[in-house]
């Protein structure tokens, strides 16, 4: 998109845009491939090359190990007056 003086900021250093990726396929034959553009270039670019629009899942990365291996010592030693404190039968995992 155009900035109000005819510049694409994208091209001038202006704020850094974050386009997203979309898969396209051509409706002839060919493999599907990715794309980076505004959602209106996408419009434009499917017709120009007839292409269709692939939807597709976004990609998840999921954490890694337990939310207490990644606190600092302070939290962990937190934890532990607690659980002296707390008395028998306590769910407090340190």
């Amino acid at each position: 998109m155009l900035s109000g003086i005819g510049e694409d900021p994208r091209l001038t250093g202006g704020k850094d845009f974050k386009l997203p990726k979309y898969t396209v396929k051509p409706l002839e034959e060919g493999d599907e491939y990715d794309i980076q553009c505004s959602a209106e270039e996408l419009q434009l670019y499917l017709k120009k090359h007839n292409c269709i629009k692939v939807l597709k899942f976004p990609g998840v990365i999921g954490g890694h190990g337990s939310l207490l291996s990644k606190t600092d010592q302070g939290w962990k030693d937190n934890l532990a007056r607690i659980k002296s404190g707390s008395g028998r039968g306590n769910t407090i995992k340190t």
